[in-house]
C-alpha cells in the first residue's frame, strides 16, 4: 500500500503536466534553469513517484525495495505533519 500511495503521484504528475502543456524531463544528473520553472518542479516531483512504479513492478516478481528508501519517499512527497514539525525539518 505505501508503494502504491508513491507510484500514484507518477500518474498524477504526468495528467498535470499534460493539462498545463508542460514537459517532463529527467532530473537526475543535471541542474534546472535558475530560476526553475513548473516544468522542472514537476518533474523532480515526478522522478520520486516513477522510483514507485519501478517497485511496484519489482513487487510482482517478489522482489522487495529496500524499506529504508520508501520511508524517503515518503517522507519528500508528504513533508512534515504539521507546523509544530517545521522546526525538525528545517533545523536538523
Amino acid at each position: 500500500m505505501r508503494i502504491g500511495r508513491i507510484a500514484n503521484w507518477a500518474g498524477v504528475l504526468r495528467l498535470a503536466a499534460r493539462a498545463g502543456g508542460w514537459v517532463l524531463q529527467p532530473g537526475a544528473g543535471r541542474r534546472p534553469p535558475q530560476p526553475a520553472g513548473m516544468a522542472e518542479l514537476m518533474s523532480g516531483i515526478y522522478a520520486v513517484g516513477e522510483q514507485g512504479e519501478i517497485w511496484m513492478k519489482q513487487l510482482l516478481k517478489d522482489e522487495l525495495p529496500p524499506g529504508d528508501e520508501i520511508a524517503k519517499a515518503e517522507g519528500f512527497l508528504t513533508g512534515p505533519g504539521s507546523i509544530a514539525d517545521l522546526e525538525l525539518f528545517f533545523y536538523d
